[in-house]
């Protein structure tokens, strides 16, 4: 008979907080402020410590299984990409494309309507999320935000708004598509 039992160790992990960046830990509420704005969000740390010293940020627990392991991992990657983004927004990048009946895209603050897709007479709608801002440039719309999960969103929106379904993509090739990736090319 085997008696299987968890595996735990002491796991760790450390960031160095940039200079430029504040960072204020609440309990499980983190808030970061830089240069480019503030963001704040909140972590479910139930068997996690979380803690601020000096310039450091440490996270992780004295007897992590492979589940604490990845929320200290999981937990520390959001961190980073808060710090990064309100040091630099976060930039995505999209282009509307139409070959067979021109598409207007009308933004009024939150709300986005994309009228005569693929000559459709109801116009499609979609949502920006909070916190992102959202350019309009003739065919490119340009999506930044101090949230990378924010202006993730609301690119990953205008793509499904436009999505063509039941038709053959190599012909109907309209719609809106990314073409920069937060500072990446695709």
């Amino acid at each position: 008979m085997h008696i299987f039992t968890k595996m735990k160790k002491e796991i760790f992990k450390n960031m160095e907080i940039p200079e430029g960046v504040e960072v204020n830990i609440d309990k499980n509420i983190v808030f970061v402020k830089g240069k480019e704005g503030e963001i704040k969000k909140k972590f479910d740390l139930s068997k996690l410590v979380l803690e601020k010293t000096e310039n450091k940020i440490k996270i992780g627990s004295k007897k992590a299984t492979k589940k604490e392991k990845r929320m200290i991992n999981t937990i520390f990657n959001h961190i980073k990409n808060m710090i990064k983004g309100v040091q630099k927004k976060f930039e995505y990048q999209l282009k509307i494309c139409f070959n067979h009946f021109p598409m207007t895209v009308e933004i009024k603050e939150k709300d986005v309507t994309i009228k005569n897709f693929l000559g459709e007479k109801v116009p499609r709608k979609t949502k920006i999320a909070e916190g992102a801002e959202v350019k309009l440039d003739k065919e490119i719309i340009t999506v930044s935000s101090v949230d990378k999960e924010a202006a993730g969103q609301t690119a990953a929106n205008f793509e499904m708004a436009t999505k063509v379904g039941a038709r053959d993509r190599r012909i109907f090739q309209d719609g809106i598509f990314m073409i920069n990736k937060a500072g990446k090319d695709i």
